[in-house]
C-alpha cells in the first residue's frame, strides 16, 4: 500500500527521533545490555521502523455491525493504514512490530544463558497483565496503556532472573504483549468494526518494539 504524505512526514520525524536517541546513547545502552553490537542495533531499529508500515495478511473474519468512529482523544497508530469498511476484518502480522521482535527474542533465547523457568514465568506474568489491561477499541482494534507492559516486564525480570534482567525483560515484554494483548483478543475483533487487525501493528515506537527497548533499558 503506497504511503501518503502524512505517513511520510511521520517517517521523517521518526528518523530524526532515532538520530537524537542514538546521539544521547539510550538506544545503544539498551542493545548493549541485550548483548547486541551497535551495528546490529541500528539495523534492527531501521528495519523495525520500515517494517512497522508493512502488514502481511493472514485471513479475514466476518465482523458484526458497522464500524463506529474511533474515540476523538485516541491517537491513530501511523503504522496501520486506514482501510475502507467492508464488513470484514483483515487479520495481518506486522513486520516491524511482530516478526522482528519475535526474531530478536528467539535469538536472545538461543544465545544468552537465561533461566528458562524464570523467563517462562516472566512471560506468563506479562501476558496476563497485558491481557487484563488491553481492551477492544471501536473502529481501531486492541489498545492498552503504553508503559504497563515494559514496567511489568522489568519488575518480573528483576525478581525472577536478576543476573540477566535485560534480555528477560525484552523477551517477556515483547512476547507478552503479542500474546496477551493481540493474540488472546483476536476472537473479539469481530465486535469492534475494525477493517484491519494487525498483530504487533501499533507502530515501532508506540508498540511491541518500543516495549522491548524500554524494558531492556530499565532492567
Amino acid at each position: 500500500m503506497p504511503l501518503n504524505p502524512f505517513t511520510l512526514l511521520l517517517l521523517l520525524l521518526a528518523v530524526v527521533f532515532l538520530v537524537v536517541l542514538v546521539q544521547v546513547g539510550a538506544i545503544t545502552i539498551a542493545f548493549d545490555k541485550l548483548g547486541l553490537s551497535p551495528g546490529t542495533g541500528m539495523l534492527l531499529l531501521f528495519g523495525s521502523l520500515i517494517g512497522s508500515g508493512i502488514n502481511i495478511p493472514l485471513f479475514e473474519r466476518e465482523s458484526r455491525g458497522e464500524a463506529p468512529p474511533p474515540p476523538a482523544d485516541l491517537p491513530v497508530p501511523w503504522g496501520i493504514p486506514r482501510l475502507p469498511w467492508t464488513g470484514r476484518t483483515l487479520i495481518a502480522v506486522n513486520v516491524g512490530g511482530c516478526l522482528i521482535p519475535v526474531g530478536v527474542s528467539l535469538y536472545l533465547l538461543g544465545h544468552q544463558p537465561l533461566s528458562l523457568t524464570g523467563t517462562a514465568l516472566a512471560l506468563a506474568i506479562v501476558t496476563f497483565v497485558s491481557y487484563r489491561f488491553s481492551r477492544p477499541i471501536p473502529g481501531v482494534g486492541i489498545g492498552m496503556p503504553l508503559l504497563v507492559a515494559p514496567l511489568t516486564a522489568v519488575l518480573a525480570a528483576l525478581l525472577l532472573d536478576p543476573a540477566h534482567s535485560a534480555p528477560v525483560a525484552y523477551i517477556s515484554g515483547t512476547l507478552g504483549v503479542l500474546i496477551g494483548a493481540d493474540i488472546l483478543h483476536l476472537r473479539e475483533m469481530d465486535t469492534v468494526g475494525a477493517p484491519l487487525a494487525s498483530i504487533g501493528g501499533a507502530g515501532t515506537f508506540d508498540g511491541i518494539f518500543f516495549t522491548g527497548i524500554i524494558a531492556a533499558l530499565l532492567a
